[in-house]
């Protein structure tokens, strides 16, 4: 046996992973790739929600506590939950428990359709009271409330808001169809393949984790003293 096998064997040996540890498959690799050129898009699209809000010295707030931070709440945990679930599917897959990984699968995208329906919920609550994007519906309640405590904010909330979360509500249902297929095709996939749909999976939750508080908790509509 040559040294540079040795040593390559040695190496693997101390990574514990079989593998050299550089070595990337060309699919993993797509993936994060793919991950870091979205990581930039939802970047320069928060950076700009967050320097149009800095620069207005008045930026509404029409989250109410109920139902609009409530149900934003209860999506967040919609979400972690499919990402311990995404953990499980990829443990199991790793174990080559293909039934197993294919329910834990499963109950990933359940937790994705939750959050979907719990979001399109949501903007039908703020589109019946008038918002639309680039402003608001005249005569609508969202209206008035806007005349009286926000009459000089820029009409680019609701540009911003349905822009930033209809990106991620779109990674949310391919990442739903994606599992679909991944859980459909188990017996017929490798181990790899569930961990890239995991890769998949836990950027677009990651991602929620900065679009929740800086979309709904930064812009919580306060009660009203006196």
């Amino acid at each position: 046996m040559s040294t540079e096998a040795s040593l390559g064997q040695i190496v693997a040996t101390d990574w514990d992973g079989g593998t050299l540890p550089y070595r990337v498959g060309h699919r993993k690799l797509g993936m994060w790739l793919f991950i870091l050129s979205d990581a930039m898009t939802f970047s320069a699209m928060l950076m700009g929600y967050s320097y149009v809000r800095a620069s207005s010295d008045q930026w509404p707030t029409p989250f109410p506590f109920y139902p609009s931070i409530i149900f934003s709440t209860v999506m967040t945990l919609c979400l972690l939950a499919s990402s311990f679930t995404m953990v499980m599917a990829v443990r199991a897959s790793a174990h080559n428990s293909l039934k197993s990984a294919r329910r834990w699968i499963g109950g990933t995208m359940i937790g994705g359709l939750a959050f979907l329906v719990l979001h399109l919920y949501e903007w039908n609550h703020l589109i019946t009271e008038g918002l639309r994007p680039f402003g608001v519906h005249k005569g609508s309640e969202f209206a008035h409330k806007w005349a009286e405590q926000w009459p000089q904010a820029p009409p680019l909330f609701g540009a911003s808001f349905f822009a930033i979360t209809g990106l991620h509500m779109f990674h949310v249902l391919t990442g739903v169809m994606y599992l679909g297929v991944i859980a459909l095709r188990i017996s017929k996939t490798k181990h790899e393949d569930v961990e890239i749909s995991g890769l998949y999976w836990h950027f677009v939750d990651l991602v929620w984790m900065f679009v929740f508080p800086l979309i709904y908790l930064l812009s919580v509509e306060l009660p009203k003293h006196g």
